[in-house]
Formats: structure tokens, sequence, C-alpha cells
């Protein structure tokens, strides 16, 4: 399976049939315990059958819960590395932490984010649709809330190198922009959950024009993700004590950087005219 096993147990709990269901949510509250854990620990501590946790293990793409295991395993250790690194003691946001307990983990929260969205990101996606801008396309960001600041990150930077991007805070102009899309647009679409209503009928709405249309989720499985042409993603893990959406929004920023910075190296030789005039 693709990115950290964790992460996609989160993203599956809640569409997963009730046992299995019950496997993730163990997993997810003591990932620890379930390392050394055989099928039969980890199906009497859910209090579900043996069957059911193989089929939770499938359902993640392994071919068992050994396979499972091992990776958690590996992915533990690797947090654990990150945090000594780090030079703090555990990730979680707490009511109780120093100011400066405080800085390190947003600091290591953020950057570790960062990092994971490099390898979840689909290369082959991100080169399609920073091709299609390069050869001219013209851009419509959708997003709504806090992903709004993503898509308008993504329209001043297009707009500071000559590409027109489309975006509009009110999601009724969205739908407007939608409507108007044709083959030669690409609406990018920003949804943390993949599961925003107004988002989601702006994609259907600019589909029927016959644009490209294109997600930045943290969630594959998502109605939006299913709706678009292609998908961005973004790491699915949110610290549990946040003032806003801290993880969801760096990641949808670094998307927009690695879109920006292709885009401006598929069109380098025009790149400085450009840039003198908009400076």
């Amino acid at each position: 399976m693709d990115g950290d096993v964790i992460e996609a147990i989160r993203t599956a709990v809640p569409r997963l049939r009730p046992a299995e269901s019950r496997v993730g949510t163990i997993v997810l509250r003591d990932p620890d315990a379930v390392v050394s854990a055989t099928v039969a620990e980890l199906a009497d501590h859910a209090g579900v059958s043996q069957a059911s946790v193989v089929r939770f293990s499938k359902a993640l793409g392994f071919a068992g819960f050994p396979a499972l295991r091992m990776q958690l395993a590996q992915e533990l250790s690797r947090n654990a590395a990150d945090l000594e690194r780090s030079d703090i003691a555990e990730g979680q946001l707490n009511p109780s932490d120093s100011l400066s307990d405080m800085v390190s983990k947003v600091a290591f929260h953020e950057a570790r984010t960062i990092e994971q969205t490099a390898r979840l990101i689909d290369l082959a996606a991100l080169e399609e649709v920073a091709g299609r801008i390069a050869a001219g396309a013209r851009v419509i960001a959708v997003s709504v809330g806090a992903s709004g600041l993503a898509a308008g990150d993504l329209s001043q930077k297009l707009q500071r190198i000559g590409v027109n991007c489309l975006n509009a805070p009110d999601t009724h102009l969205q739908l407007v922009h939608a409507a108007l899309a044709d083959t030669d647009a690409v609406v990018i679409a920003f949804s943390f959950s993949g599961g925003t209503r107004d988002v989601l009928h702006a994609v259907e709405v600019a589909a029927r024009t016959g644009a490209l249309t294109v997600a930045v989720t943290g969630d594959p499985d998502s109605a939006l993700a299913d709706a678009c042409d292609l998908v961005l993603r973004t790491p699915a893990r949110e610290a549990t004590l946040r003032a806003a959406a801290l993880a969801s929004r760096m990641a949808q920023l670094a998307v927009v950087d690695f879109l920006f910075l292709r885009v401006g190296q598929l069109r380098f030789d025009d790149l400085g005219s450009v840039l003198d005039a908009t400076r």
C-alpha cells in the first residue's frame, strides 16, 4: 500500500464494516500493542472473529495481518526517530504543554506533514496537471473555509506568472466559474475531507463542461476524489488539540508549491519577462 498505515486506517475506519471498523479503532488506540499481538489476540481485544482481522488487513491492501503488522512496526520506529530528532517526548499537543513544547510540537507536525505530502503525491497526476496549465489552460480554484487559503495562494502564484486563475470565496460564483468552464480549463478543488458539498457540486458542474477536474484531498476514496479525473492526495493526520486545520493547511500549501514550481519550470523560457512585468 502507498503512504503511512496509521493514516490509511484513520481514513478507512468510517467506511469499513462494523467488525473491521472495531479492529481499526483498536489499532489506532494502541498501535504499539498491536505490533506484538497475534491475530487471535487482536480479534479478542476488538471482540470480533479472527476472519474480521484478516478482512480488515486486506481492506487496507495487505496480504494479511502479518504484513500489516510489519509495516506498522516500521512506521512506529520511524515516528520514534522523528520525535527524537525533534527533541520532543511525544507528538500530541496538550493543554499542559509549555510555550516551548507547543512551538516544538507544531514545528514537528508541520515539517512531518510536508514530508508525508511529498511521499504521497501522485507524480504522474501532478505532471499532467502542471503540463495542462503550462500549455495555457485556464485554472479555476474551488474551495470553502480553511481550504480557501490554499486556493487563494494558488491563484496569486499562478497569476504572478501570467496564468489565468479564477478563485472566488463565494460558492455561487464558484458555480458560475464551473458552469462556464470548457475543455481547455483545469478545475482544482481543495477539500481536506473530500466531502464538502459545495466543492463537490462545483466539480460535478465543471465535469459536464469537459474540464479536467482535480481533487486536492486527504481522502482518496471520498466522493470528491471519485468525482474528479485526478487526485493529488494530502496526509489525513491532524493533531488532537488544534486552533485550526494545521496539518491539512500545510499539506495543501505544499501541493500548491509543487504545482506552481512545476508550472514555472515548464514555462521557464517565458518566466523572466513575466516576472519583470509583474514586479
